[in-house]
């Protein structure tokens, strides 16, 4: 290929470097959470696995990427032009970008909201999204998957999570 830079592996290395920043910055951001005294997980512990995922996978698409731009001949499948993103056409685009503004409503109604119901409108939300229209269904999955990770974070892994005014579930689970 004459130029190595319009192709779909220079596009998969520039996104696996940019995963690799992302990753390395979450890491460090995840050292600020609050520490529990006295318990083995931590509320960083499930980010830190992520992140570990996230910098190992990325390094891999690094590697591949910079072996495939090294190697590349005319015929190989990365070695097709990287179609650019147009977010007015891809409705796939545009899905993305509102599930990542979905997430970023969930962390600002986190603490207020607590977890378990602000779990409950983002699973609802997303669910529609994807073409769920059994209310019944969706009602339930998105209440009780909270719930049971919430009772699961509280019970066994002795993780405190913000429930807002659901707060006095924690007193009824403490009874148990």
């Amino acid at each position: 290929m004459k130029d190595k830079k319009k192709s779909l592996a220079f596009a998969n290395l520039i996104g696996a470097v940019l995963f690799l920043a992302l990753g390395v910055w979450a890491w460090f951001k995840a050292d600020g959470f609050q520490k529990v005294k006295g318990s083995y997980v931590q509320p960083s512990s499930f980010p830190r696995i992520m992140i570990w995922g996230l910098l190992i996978f990325s390094v891999m698409l690094i590697i591949q990427s910079l072996w495939k731009l090294r190697t590349m001949d005319e015929d190989d499948p990365l070695a097709v032009p990287a179609e650019s993103i147009n977010f007015i056409k891809d409705k796939s685009v545009a899905a993305a970008l509102l599930v990542i503004a979905l997430c970023a409503v969930f962390v600002f109604l986190f603490k207020p909201a607590g977890y378990v119901l602000s779990s409950f409108l983002l699973c609802m939300v997303i669910m529609y999204m994807i073409g769920k229209r059994n209310w019944v269904q969706m009602v339930l999955v998105s209440l009780l998957v909270p719930l049971v990770m919430w009772a699961v974070f509280y019970k066994l892994l002795t993780v405190n999570i913000p429930m807002g005014p659901l707060d006095f579930l924690c007193t009824l689970m403490d009874k148990i």
